[in-house]
């Protein structure tokens, strides 16, 4: 850990990403119990943005093989030098401009926004002879600093995308707010949940809602029980990061 802190100028709570990762999945289960779940339905994706390579192989190794960035050229350098069985997810906003240098190699895009941004993305698919799974930000909170459409303006974008070649919608995806309590972001995830159902009954073409991105490390035992598939965690795994002055 040492040699984590005078590289990067950080200081670091004590902790152990195993042990971490290990409680995560313990929460996890515990939640779908509750549900009525199987663990299996939940995919832990580890938010390993601004972490240092190492902390991503400790993980690897622990198991984890889906991570989660935000910003593509950091995801880029991460893909060339990680193992090639980890599925990359693209957490974070995108430019369509930066679209071209990751539709080949994510697994996922959970924050498409908009119509154009998603034409993007079926140009550059067609091109490089590839299809791109994709789900639809929704900024269920209506909050001003969010990413996202509103929830009145999903269905209306996913039936338009659902005419563009090389693209799959798989479900939708929410940032909640930021909260001490995690029972009050259930609303939040409850509703989303609600429009995915909403969808789903709609039966269009080239259009599946098998997957709820939503729940972070403060609140993801919540998201768990109102049916998240993934579920993406940074601090509750790699622990808080501390920079120094």
């Amino acid at each position: 850990m040492e040699e984590y802190e005078a590289e990067w100028g950080i200081t670091m709570n004590e902790y152990s990403i195993k042990d971490n990762i290990e409680e995560v999945k313990n929460n996890i289960a515990a939640a779908c119990q509750e549900a009525g779940r199987a663990p299996e339905e939940v995919t832990l994706i580890a938010v390993s943005k601004t972490k240092p390579v190492e902390l991503l192989r400790e993980a690897y190794d622990c198991g984890c093989r889906d991570f989660g960035e935000n910003k593509v050229q950091e995801l880029l350098d991460k893909y060339e030098v990680m193992p090639k069985d980890i599925r990359w997810h693209m957490i974070g906003h995108l430019q369509r401009n930066k679209v071209k240098y990751i539709v080949d190699k994510v697994a996922l895009i959970h924050s498409v926004d908009s119509l154009r941004l998603a034409e993007e993305i079926s140009r550059e698919a067609v091109k490089k002879d590839t299809c791109v799974n994709i789900l639809i930000e929704v900024n269920v909170a209506e909050e001003e600093t969010k990413f996202g459409v509103t929830c009145n303006e999903v269905k209306q974008l996913v039936q338009d995308i659902a005419k563009l070649p090389n693209i799959r919608v798989k479900g939708l995806m929410t940032i909640a707010p930021f909260v001490e309590n995690a029972e009050q972001n259930r609303p939040i995830f409850s509703k989303l949940r609600k429009i995915s159902v909403d969808i789903m009954e709609e039966n269009i073409d080239n259009i599946t809602m098998e997957i709820l991105s939503m729940g972070m490390t403060g609140d993801y035992a919540v998201a768990v029980s109102e049916g998240a598939a993934c579920v993406r965690v940074g601090t509750g795994i790699f622990g808080v990061r501390q920079y120094m002055p």
